[in-house]
């Protein structure tokens, strides 16, 4: 949040502002998702651009390896796994919609 303060390119940012409906494959109901961030910033090329961010431990962005034991752990990490991809995909249009960019960010592009 300070980065968003201090960077003269950004010129707007929102936390958790924005809702974006999505269907949930555990229920097959509708359920409300808030992307962690709104930013609108300055591209290199002088115009704008507005994304929708969410931040994400990097083992949270990738399908669980499957696993011959279907432990405690291993049904979290799928179940957590396929609600993200629900709720990322739902982003995906919602962004296509209004020409806005939807990035994941996890430690290795926060240098974290």
């Amino acid at each position: 949040m300070v980065w968003c303060d201090t960077n003269e390119n950004v010129l707007e940012w929102g936390s958790e502002e924005i809702v974006i409906p999505y269907i949930s494959p555990l229920d097959n109901r509708v359920h409300r998702y808030f992307p962690d961030f709104y930013v609108r910033a300055r591209t290199k090329t002088g115009g704008t651009q507005k994304f929708i961010i969410e931040i994400k431990p990097y083992k949270q962005t990738a399908p669980p390896q499957k696993q011959q034991r279907r432990t405690k752990r291993y049904i979290t990490e799928v179940t957590t796994y396929a609600v993200n991809d629900a709720k990322w995909r739902a982003a995906i249009e919602y962004c296509k919609d209004r020409r806005w960019e939807f990035k994941i960010l996890t430690e290795k592009e926060l240098k974290v």
